[in-house]
């Protein structure tokens, strides 16, 4: 089984570390890729400041950003699940689980990101500000410089097993899973029951992954099909709805 789980803007900047190195990270074929926005993205952030900020959408506070891409290859690295900070995983809270989980996790997840494409858990980078909806001078899109390489790794990856796709619509368009995985591809929309009326929940939505993807490493479970990952799911003792391909995971609070 492969989950896929979305990237957070928030980053935690590490104080100490080595310095990135492309040829360490996993998912070796994207590498031309990475270094390619790499170049990219410094090369923007060494210019004009405020051009720079702008081509990335970031506000007067996030200024400090410039500084920190400027000298991203030089800038200390830990792994990619102490680097992302958002809601999904810190409810995922991947340094508490046991070792036998813990490898689960470095084996089976896989964060989207715009500047890697990919990344494990335990892939070691620096703190970056690259979102996946951004034009980057020359290059273009980002998204159009992975919508090619990411369904090959996808596929590569995921092999004869599950895709659980948890990304946001912005990192699913870096790539979607290749037409030969659709049928064991699974994605998840969040509900919100309340006295019979069911709403879409946005914040609350990345903590229930966080917490459905933790209870799916700590149970061992790997399905194979979308119907196998429901009755898991059900086990675990969420409410699930099966629509096509999509698992609605319908909570009473949030």
């Amino acid at each position: 089984m492969l989950i896929l789980l979305p990237p957070s803007e928030g980053k935690t900047r590490p104080e100490s570390g080595a310095p990135l190195d492309l040829e360490t990270l996993s998912f070796g074929r994207l590498t031309p890729v990475r270094a390619q926005l790499l170049r990219t993205l410094v090369k923007l952030c060494n210019g004009n400041p405020k051009r720079a900020m702008e081509v990335l959408g970031l506000g007067a506070t996030q200024a400090d950003a410039i500084a920190v891409n400027a000298v991203l290859p030089q800038e200390p690295t830990a792994r990619a699940d102490e680097i992302y900070t958002g809601v999904l995983f810190s409810e995922l809270d991947l340094p508490s689980l046991d070792d036998a989980s813990r490898k689960r996790a470095d084996e089976s997840l896989a964060i989207a990101s715009a500047l890697f494409g990919l990344l494990r858990p335990d892939d070691l980078i620096p703190a970056y500000r690259l979102s996946g909806n951004v034009t980057l001078p020359r290059l273009g899109t980002v998204a159009g410089r992975w919508r090619a390489p990411l369904p090959r790794v996808m596929g590569e990856v995921a092999g004869d097993g599950l895709l659980v796709d948890l990304r946001s619509g912005t990192y699913t368009a870096l790539g979607k899973p290749p037409a030969g995985l659709a049928e064991r591809t699974a994605t998840m929309r969040v509900l919100h029951e309340h006295r019979g009326v069911r709403k879409v929940v946005s914040h609350f939505n990345k903590a229930t992954k966080g917490r459905i993807v933790r209870g799916l490493l700590e149970s061992g479970a790997d399905p194979h099909t979308v119907d196998e990952l429901q009755s898991v799911l059900a086990d675990l003792g969420w409410t699930v709805e099966r629509a096509g391909q999509r698992l609605d995971i319908v909570v009473a609070e949030v």
